[in-house]
């Protein structure tokens, strides 16, 4: 969408950058203390002089290359389908935006002629990026022999594969939040997550936005039952740290919220130590996520109702077994075995 092909000298990258972090940045660009560099400076003038009003949208042969540019990563390879629905409906945003105020009278990108096909993108897990037990323990037993705040980073990762919380859930928990007997089963009240979104994105200017549960309605909470095996980490972590009741379960070095870039490096390095070199190479446990996944799939294979464990997971049905259906396995005799009985049919006297 625009009338000449960028310099040679201006990256894609910078390009990008230049647009996404100042020109497309409300906060950014109308703040005079903190002017664009130079050299970022230099790029959106030059786009700016090389935009086309908007009217350039009316032209199938424009609209045609922005469809094709939102299915092409920057090296010309193709996006990744989850990348292209994605990237499809944000576009569509923008143009809802642009008809409301009168930039454009239609959606150019409008899919009702049947011409343009959404990818399709698979629902369920790959059943490689699950983690077993044992897999798991000597992963959680190197990151607490880490120095400093090895315990605290296990207790983290303990309570994803325990508890099967989202990352920005668990960052979001204070030690309040938790109901820890010093035997059984324990309790946590979930009621925020915290996601990162960056700070230049953010009205506060903090890396973590506040928001409430995903899919559920202002101000809503769920329980979620603690193992008695984390409950004990739990237990010892908050004794060890000194954590106070109002306080973070796992707050960062200078006590603020956990950075999701220092636990992600902390999961890289015990993948990279514990898993051998061929499993380094497969999805097995490869996100921080899949610790979720794995807890979620022993929940369901152990037979708990899919109800029950939407509930605690804060899942609809229809999307936890559309994520997971592929995952339970070990149950296929029991259920033969039920049915076998209930559908012979009776012997008919001669």
């Amino acid at each position: 969408m625009l009338r000449t092909p960028p310099p040679a000298h201006f990256e894609p990258v910078m390009v990008r950058r230049a647009l996404r972090e100042y020109a497309f940045n409300v906060n950014r660009r109308s703040d005079p203390d903190k002017p664009a560099p130079d050299e970022v400076q230099t790029i959106l003038d030059w786009v700016k002089r090389n935009s086309p009003p908007m009217r350039a949208w009316e032209k199938t042969e424009n609209v045609d290359k922005v469809v094709t540019a939102l299915g092409t990563l920057l090296d010309g390879s193709a996006a990744a389908a989850s990348s292209v629905i994605r990237n499809d409906r944000i576009m569509n945003l923008v143009m809802g935006y642009a008809i409301r105020h009168n930039y454009l009278k239609a959606n150019p990108l409008s899919k009702d002629k049947g011409e343009r096909t959404a990818p399709k993108v698979a629902q369920a897990i790959d059943k490689r990026c699950l983690l077993n037990r044992d897999l798991v323990a000597k992963m959680l037993d190197w990151i607490g022999e880490r120095p400093r705040r090895g315990r605290l980073y296990r207790a983290f990762f303990a309570t994803l594969y325990y508890a099967g919380l989202r990352p920005e859930e668990a960052v979001a928990l204070r030690v309040g939040d938790a109901a820890l007997p010093e035997s059984g089963w324990g309790e946590f009240l979930i009621h925020e997550a915290q996601p990162e979104v960056g700070s230049q994105w953010t009205d506060t200017g903090e890396v973590h936005e506040e928001r409430d549960l995903k899919g559920r309605g202002e101000g809503d909470t769920r329980t979620v039952p603690i193992h008695p095996s984390l409950v004990a980490i739990l237990r010892e972590t908050i004794k060890e740290y000194d954590l106070r009741p109002e306080g973070l379960l796992f707050p960062g070095e200078k006590g603020d919220m956990l950075a999701g870039s220092v636990f992600r490096r902390v999961w890289a390095k015990a993948r990279k130590e514990v898993l051998s070199e061929h499993e380094c190479r497969t999805p097995t446990g490869k996100r921080v996520y899949d610790l979720r996944h794995t807890c979620l799939t022993t929940w369901l294979n152990s037979g708990i109702p899919p109800a029950q464990v939407a509930e605690w997971a804060g899942n609809s049905v229809p999307v936890l077994l559309a994520i997971y259906a592929r995952c339970i396995i070990g149950q296929l005799a029991d259920y033969l075995k039920r049915v076998e009985g209930v559908q012979d049919l009776p012997k008919v006297a001669e």
